[in-house]
C-alpha cells in the first residue's frame, strides 16, 4: 500500500462543497467514485481543507492510500478520463506513509477576485464577486497589514465555527488591480470557517468607506464579529495552493 498526494483543480459552481454529503454532488464524492473504478475498492480521500459550495480550487491537495499496482505516472490521466469536466487532477505523486494532506500542511494561499463595474457580468458571475463602486486600493493595502502575524481571529470567522483555538498566522496579504478586477491573495498557516471571505469583505468595506480601519482593528482585538465587514460570496474564492 502506498500513500498518494493529488493536486486537484475544480470549478466549485456545481458542487455542494468538497465534503461528501448524502444525496449531494460534492468534489470528494466524485473523486472517490473515480478512484473506486480504478482500484476496485473504496478509497477515502483526505483534503488539505474543506471548501464550501461555490468555492473553486486551482491547487487543492488531497491524499489517499493506493492498494493496487496502478502506475503513478498514469494515474492523473486515468482519473481525468473518469471525472466530470469540472474536476481535473493536475498531478499525482507518492508521499511518505505518515504524510497527511491536512495535518502536514505548512502554508496555504487563497485568492479572491472582485470585479468593479456599474453592471454585472453574467458569463463571469460564477467566478468573481461584483462591487459597483470603486475601491481605494491604498487604503485596503494599509488596513491589511493589521492582520499580519499571529492573532485570535474569532471576530473574523462564521458563528458556526466550532474550534478550541482561534489563533491563526497570516504571512501575507497581497492586493493588486488588473483592469476592472481587484485580486486579493491571503497566505497563512491555516484558516477558520469563512475567515478569508470575512477578511476580504472587511477590506472591501474599508475600500468603499463603509467601515473604518479602527472598527476592523476592534474586531481583531475584541473578537467582536459585528465590528468586522461583510462575508463575501463564495463564487470569488479560489484555493490557490498549499505548501508542505
Amino acid at each position: 500500500m502506498k500513500r498518494v498526494l493529488l493536486t486537484i483543480e475544480y470549478d466549485g459552481s456545481g458542487f455542494y462543497g468538497w465534503q461528501k454529503q448524502n444525496g449531494m454532488r460534492t468534489v470528494q464524492g466524485e473523486v472517490e467514485k473515480a478512484l473506486a473504478i480504478v482500484t476496485g475498492t473504496e478509497c477515502e480521500v483526505f483534503a488539505s481543507g474543506r471548501t464550501d459550495a461555490g468555492v473553486h480550487a486551482l491547487g487543492q491537495t488531497a491524499h489517499f492510500d493506493l492498494n493496487v499496482p496502478v502506475p503513478i505516472s498514469k494515474l492523473a490521466d486515468v482519473l481525468n478520463s473518469l471525472l466530470p469536466d469540472d474536476i481535473s487532477i493536475k498531478k499525482a505523486k507518492y508521499v511518505e506513509d505518515d504524510f497527511h494532506a491536512r495535518f502536514s500542511i505548512k502554508r496555504k494561499c487563497y485568492e479572491y477576485k472582485v470585479y468593479i463595474g456599474t453592471r454585472k457580468q453574467a458569463l463571469k458571475s460564477r467566478y468573481q464577486a461584483w462591487v459597483k463602486n470603486p475601491l481605494d486600493i491604498d487604503k485596503m493595502i494599509k488596513a491589511g497589514k493589521m492582520f499580519l502575524g499571529k492573532h485570535n481571529f474569532q471576530g473574523y470567522c462564521a458563528s458556526a465555527a466550532t474550534v478550541s483555538d482561534y489563533s491563526r498566522t497570516i504571512h501575507d496579504i497581497r492586493i493588486s488591480k488588473k483592469g476592472e478586477m481587484i485580486i486579493f491573495e491571503v497566505e497563512g498557516s491555516g484558516f477558520l470557517y469563512n475567515m478569508v471571505r470575512i477578511l476580504v469583505g472587511t477590506l472591501v468595506d474599508i475600500g468603499r468607506c463603509k467601515l473604518t480601519e479602527k472598527s476592523a482593528k476592534e474586531a481583531l482585538d475584541t473578537q467582536d464579529r459585528s465590528k468586522a465587514g461583510v462575508t463575501m460570496p463564495p463564487n470569488g474564492l479560489y484555493l490557490k495552493w498549499t505548501k508542505y
